[in-house]
């Protein structure tokens, strides 16, 4: 994420909201859970802050030949995540006509959990 300039007042707020569901996610990610469950882990921190009207979108998607593939972790997605498996993990809030925050790792599930494959921060980068 990058701002600029001064940042909303309630910006702070909702990027840290969305940190804790990247994290709720990676810490639910692991091999033999259900991918709807990863899914729960983040949309669960994010209503529980009251903000589950404005997270929109699936938390993740597999990554392989296609952009977008299955596993889909989504509310919906029972597929069971295993080992070698590649997918991203990208809560958001979007408050329409104000700002959205989007967090995405790229995780490479591994039998201890994901191996999150950036190295950059997820702080905001302010201008």
């Amino acid at each position: 994420m990058a701002v600029i300039g001064q940042p909303p007042a309630d910006y702070d707020k909702v990027h840290s909201v969305v940190e804790a569901a990247v994290r709720a996610a990676l810490a639910a990610a692991r091999p033999g859970v259900a991918a709807c469950a990863v899914d729960s882990a983040a949309r669960k921190v994010i209503e529980d802050a009251g903000y589950g009207e404005y997270f929109v979108h699936r938390t993740g998607h597999g990554m392989g030949l296609e952009g977008h593939e299955p596993p889909y972790i989504s509310e919906s997605s029972r597929v069971i995540l295993q080992p070698g498996m590649v997918f991203s993990i990208e809560p958001g809030i979007y408050l329409t006509g104000r700002f959205g925050v989007r967090l995405e790792e790229v995780v490479i599930l591994q039998e201890d959990g994901p191996e999150v494959l950036s190295k950059l921060t997820r702080d905001a980068f302010r201008l």
